[in-house]
């Protein structure tokens, strides 16, 4: 693996870092925010800034006018994109869209693609993906799905409950896993404005960057016509595969701009901050504290970019990507922990931006896959037990 990266890449990385830093970061104390993540108009108004200089949806289809990034290309953009936490929303690489844009690139039908990608790689639109479900449904487990789908004519019937879905509240389209009679699992495809899906309630939750917050979805008698299925039917499982993997990734990514905003606050800090007679940095407890993040953040950007590479090498990358989230989520954790320390009362409070990084960044050891799961599949394939 070659580590320089192009000339051509490298001059994208600085644009991006300089749209951040000069449209996007001014715009992170716009009170059109919430709990439940940024607003729509102030979405529509990042995404206008983005598309005006080339950067929307970098990660699309090139017959969509995008760049169609590699995977190692989309390490370096969406890093710089998040920096910023409204910087991927503004390119358009924020999840759930940005798995969903890769799955339908992959799977879906020339007449899939017009209707719900087509709109949705130009930011016109958001989306959600359906899985999650309460217990004793579907979670960390994908094969405890309950939500069902019977075929009924020319239309499959699905009924069930979703929850933790993210963009559901607002989103244009579903995509929707549901449970086959013969056991197996298949993805669909629906506008969330039809008579069968509810969103029951958007969900408190620790983190706040994502258009539309988290929500509880109710599917009743919700009528799917047989074009709409996304691919083959029963191949839901392996799709789901085809998101993830690259998925989990992305979202080492973003997070791991998040990181490094934190950490270079913090060491802003730490190098004019008076404590004891001396800058605050010279202080061992901290400065050992920024050399650990050093350390952290560069074993994370190691991890993504390997494991970038082999997809890029047509590999599934399943095992490796599963270690690349968990040290990954890990690791920035870490970071961000620290800075809160450094930072001490700037660190919880909104007087810097470390806090909203910190409550955010703890929801990622949780969701695609807690730590524990992760680490659990890749014991059974280290010892044989699963291939």
């Amino acid at each position: 693996m070659n580590f320089s990266l192009s000339p051509e890449l490298l001059s994208l990385q600085e644009k991006v870092r300089e749209f951040i830093k000069t449209e996007i970061i001014p715009m992170e104390n716009d009170p059109r925010q919430d709990a439940h993540g940024p607003h729509e108009s102030l979405k529509h108004e990042l995404i206008e800034k983005a598309k005006k200089i080339g950067l929307l949806t970098p990660h699309g289809p090139k017959e969509y006018g995008c760049l169609a990034l590699s995977h190692v290309e989309k390490a370096i953009v969406f890093e710089e994109a998040g920096y910023s936490t409204l910087g991927p929303i503004a390119l358009n690489v924020h999840a759930p869209d940005e798995g969903n844009i890769h799955l339908l690139s992959e799977v879906a039908s020339p007449e899939q693609k017009e209707r719900w990608l087509k709109p949705l790689v130009e930011g016109k639109i958001r989306s959600c993906f359906a899985m999650t479900e309460p217990a004793p449904g579907a979670g960390a487990d994908p094969s405890m799905l309950n939500t069902t789908a019977v075929l009924d004519g020319n239309d499959y019937v699905i009924n069930g409950t979703k929850w933790f879905i993210t963009g559901a509240v607002g989103a244009s389209f579903a995509i929707i896993m549901a449970k086959m009679e013969d056991g197996s699992a298949t993805m669909f495809l629906s506008d969330m404005d039809v008579l069968g899906i509810k969103v029951v309630r958007q969900m408190e939750a620790l983190d706040s960057c994502f258009t539309g917050g988290h929500a509880v979805v109710e599917f009743n008698q919700l009528r799917v016509p047989k074009e709409n299925v996304l691919g083959a039917v029963g191949k839901g499982f392996r799709y789901a595969q085809v998101r993830l993997a690259p998925a989990r990734l992305t979202h080492c990514m973003r997070w791991l701009g998040q990181a490094r905003r934190a950490n270079d606050i913090a060491v802003e800090y730490a190098r004019n901050r008076q404590a004891f007679g001396q800058v605050l940095g010279t202080h061992e407890g901290v400065g050992f504290m920024l050399a650990d993040n050093d350390m952290d953040l560069q074993t994370a950007r190691l991890h993504i970019w390997h494991t970038a590479w082999l997809l890029d090498q047509g590999e599934k990358g399943n095992f490796e990507s599963s270690r690349a989230k968990t040290i990954c989520a890990e690791a920035q954790w870490r970071v961000v922990d620290r800075c809160v320390q450094i930072l001490g009362g700037q660190g919880v409070t909104g007087e810097t931006i470390v806090m909203r990084i910190f409550k955010d960044l703890r929801a990622f050891r949780i969701y695609d896959g807690p730590s524990e799961v992760h680490r659990w599949s890749m014991a059974r394939k280290i010892l044989n037990l699963k291939k």
